[in-house]
């Protein structure tokens, strides 16, 4: 890993989504906004994606603005149009036709070439039992690795 490493996660996702499929995509951004994510400063806690016009798009992506602009500078709450082929855009838009079903971005990511990618699920919400099945099972885990951590 080097040390512009760049991986910035929308934690509550898990949480709130049961995950069916995941895709990585790209994502248009401005110069400045590749500049604030390479700085980490992206809020993802709010934001989906929503089919426009047979072209995906995320909401909701806070990316902040960059403190060294010059005159010009983005939008932080923009939509941002993400990058896939005809035919996975095709599959998620039939799984999203389903009730219930919504597209989530999990995390952001600058690739090896300088890229940054977002990795998109298609998940369907939890239902409050649900999220407190995952956090037993979490605690369980966590206790587990503990207890083996120990001996």
């Amino acid at each position: 890993m080097s040390k512009d490493f760049i991986n910035i996660k929308n934690r509550k996702s898990s949480h709130e989504y049961e995950f069916i499929d995941k895709y990585v995509a790209g994502i248009v951004l401005k110069g400045t906004e590749i500049k604030s994510i390479r700085n980490s400063q992206v809020n993802m806690s709010d934001s989906h994606c929503v089919f426009i016009e047979d072209e995906l798009w995320v909401k909701n992506l806070h990316i902040s603005e960059y403190s060294n602009r010059g005159y010009s500078n983005h939008d932080p709450k923009r939509e941002r149009k993400l990058l896939l082929n005809r035919q996975e855009l095709e599959k998620i838009h039939g799984k999203v036709k389903t009730k219930g079903v919504t597209i989530v971005p999990l995390r952001l990511f600058v690739n090896d070439k300088g890229k940054a990618k977002v990795e998109i699920a298609v998940g369907k919400g939890k239902k409050l039992f649900d999220k407190r099945e995952s956090l037993k099972e979490k605690d369980n885990k966590r206790d587990l690795d503990r207890i083996r951590k120990n001996f």
